[in-house]
């Protein structure tokens, strides 16, 4: 337990990478999921398959892979970045398709009578999309989105293995420093992701009750 109480400030260092990580990622991937799920609805077919193929391709591929296009394969188009801003490119495109999928869940529950209702009062797409119907389809996605982003945050864990020092980086050196309290480094990384995934639930769950009290 000493060595634990000893290097907290190796812990905090490491789970402060990790809470930006996640919370830069979850913005990418709110930003490219939106995107992604107004293509999926939009009224042009080529951005529908498009989005379609985007979804399909990255759901279906392994995060280390993702991390792997990203850390090796954006250099050789001369794309530069820091291996953590590679790990927060990776960790957006990834979950972005995710996202994108709750979002476009959530669209196809408001009725279609409110986007019919939209383009009768002459709203364009992206006005009734914007103001009539994502809003309202927001709301309905919050508990996956939980979901989604209590996962991104343990998928940020990927980034070690490509030289980010985070938190699951900062536990791998104190238990090759410390080999006979592995099992504090261990137990004390796995409460305080804990602790992190709690605090993220609860989070959402305020908003879902404000929301709800919006209605």
């Amino acid at each position: 337990m000493n060595v634990v109480l000893d290097n907290l400030d190796v812990f905090v260092d490491g789970f402060r990478t990790t809470v930006s990580l996640t919370l830069l990622s979850a913005l990418g991937a709110l930003v490219l999921g939106t995107i992604v799920a107004a293509m999926r609805v939009g009224p042009v077919p080529p951005l529908r398959w498009a989005g379609a193929a985007y979804v399909q391709v990255v759901r279906n591929t392994p995060l280390t892979l993702v991390f792997f296009f990203c850390v090796f394969g954006l250099p050789e188009v001369d794309v530069i970045l820091s291996f953590y801003q590679f790990a927060v490119v990776a960790l957006s495109v990834y979950t972005g398709a995710f996202v994108a999928e709750a979002l476009r869940s959530g669209i196809n529950s408001v009725p279609v009578g409110q986007a019919e209702a939209s383009r009768s009062l002459g709203m364009t797409f992206s006005q009734t999309l914007g103001l009539v119907v994502l809003p309202q389809a927001v709301r309905a996605v919050i508990p996956p989105l939980s979901s989604i982003f209590i996962a991104l945050l343990k998928n940020t864990s990927i980034a070690y293995a490509f030289g980010v020092f985070e938190a699951m980086q900062a536990s791998y050196r104190l238990v090759n420093d410390f080999g006979s309290a592995v099992l504090w480094i261990l137990a004390t990384t796995a409460v305080i992701y804990l602790v992190l995934a709690l605090v993220s639930s609860a989070v959402f769950s305020w908003v879902e009750r404000r929301v709800a009290i919006a209605r």
